[in-house]
């Protein structure tokens, strides 16, 4: 079936968009999907060892967010708000980022802009302005020496929030936002986005899934803010930020002797499915040390990999939501989401999870 952009609209109560993290990281609500039957049943996050079995491999994202997000002061006094996106790896002496900047309409090449918090301040200068692949301008900013940048975003940065998430720049909020918009499994810093079905996991639950036997693999993608990409085009015609990748041995060898196996392999986060899509894209896993993926998974699009997906619930006519339902099944997404708004699941983020199997 030929889709369009408009098959995979729904409308939103705004209330049903998660502002703050549950209480406890696996407090959220589960909705499970069964292709197979068709059917739609409302668990607990909690739940999940009971859903899961021996043998069923998990593969996580570890990806770190890291605090991207800066409030920045021209000479002039006027404030800048700055999400940085990457850095510029041809630089090697200096430290230089490509960043996203509101307002960024009167920002000179050479102006020097001051960040601080707390007593803490650091000067940071605009290197460049260029335009990107989308034809949007954006900074090219030099934040300094190498080595002092993760020290600096440490401490005057802020978390890299969506923006269907208001949050004040309060440093209590500050605080609760770099701890709570982070995996359990954090390790390789580089995300400016969280992948966000991962943040239901605490240390406590995923000890059950271990001690009854759910083998953990890991891939590091470093989620972009092409994630919140909107489509404007038609579904065909959209393409996906290209975002950095890495698959150890390790992951190779677990997944690869599950599928001889035929054991499950569940991926959690949308982001762990289009690692191991990309890395399976012959059938069986292969190693990637340091590469990129744009992979746009949609409707009619043949897993080689997957057999599970733990993922959250995501935006009207998003790029996410098309990858799910060309998991799950399009009439089957649609009415999961119809459910899931009558029975007030949050979304988002923040949000409740969903369990396709």
């Amino acid at each position: 079936m030929n889709y369009k952009l408009d098959d995979f609209a729904y409308d939103l109560p705004s209330e049903l968009i998660a502002q703050k993290p549950p209480t406890l990281r696996h407090g959220s609500r589960l909705m499970c999907l069964d292709r197979q039957n068709q059917q739609i049943a409302h668990k607990q996050f909690a739940d999940l060892p009971q859903l899961l079995s021996a043998g069923d491999v998990l593969i996580v994202n570890d990806t770190r967010v890291i605090p991207a997000r800066l409030t920045a002061r021209r000479s002039t006094g006027g404030i800048i708000d700055i999400l940085l996106l990457h850095p510029d790896t041809s630089q090697r002496n200096r430290a230089h980022w490509l960043a996203l900047a509101t307002p960024l309409k009167r920002l000179k090449k050479g102006e020097e802009l001051t960040v601080e918090l707390n007593g803490t301040s650091y000067t940071i200068t605009v290197q460049e302005i260029v335009f990107a692949e989308d034809g949007q301008k954006r900074l090219l900013l030099d934040l300094g020496a190498p080595e002092n940048v993760y020290p600096l975003l440490s401490q005057v940065g802020y978390a890299p929030l969506p923006p269907y998430i208001h949050r004040e720049h309060a440093e209590n909020l500050r605080s609760n936002d770099l701890e709570r918009y982070q995996t359990i499994f954090a390790n390789s810093p580089g995300a400016v986005a969280a992948p966000t079905a991962g943040l239901h996991f605490s240390d406590e639950l995923l000890s059950k899934l271990q001690s009854q036997g759910v083998e953990i693999g890991k891939v590091t993608l470093h989620v972009g803010t092409g994630t919140f990409k909107p489509i404007t085009t038609s579904l065909t015609e959209h393409t996906i930020e290209s975002e950095e990748l890495s698959v150890p041995t390790s992951t190779v060898e677990l997944v690869n002797k599950a599928l001889v196996d035929k054991r499950r392999i569940i991926a959690v986060g949308t982001t762990s499915c289009r690692a191991l899509e990309t890395a399976g894209e012959s059938g069986s896993l292969v190693p990637i040390t340091s590469s990129k993926t744009s992979l746009y998974i949609q409707p009619g699009y043949q897993f080689k990999i997957l057999s599970g997906l733990i993922t959250n619930f995501h935006l009207s006519r998003s790029s996410l939501l098309v990858l799910v339902s060309a998991f799950a099944g399009h009439d089957l997404i649609m009415q999961a989401y119809k459910q899931a708004i009558e029975e007030r699941y949050r979304f988002f983020s923040y949000g409740d999870a969903m369990l396709i199997t």
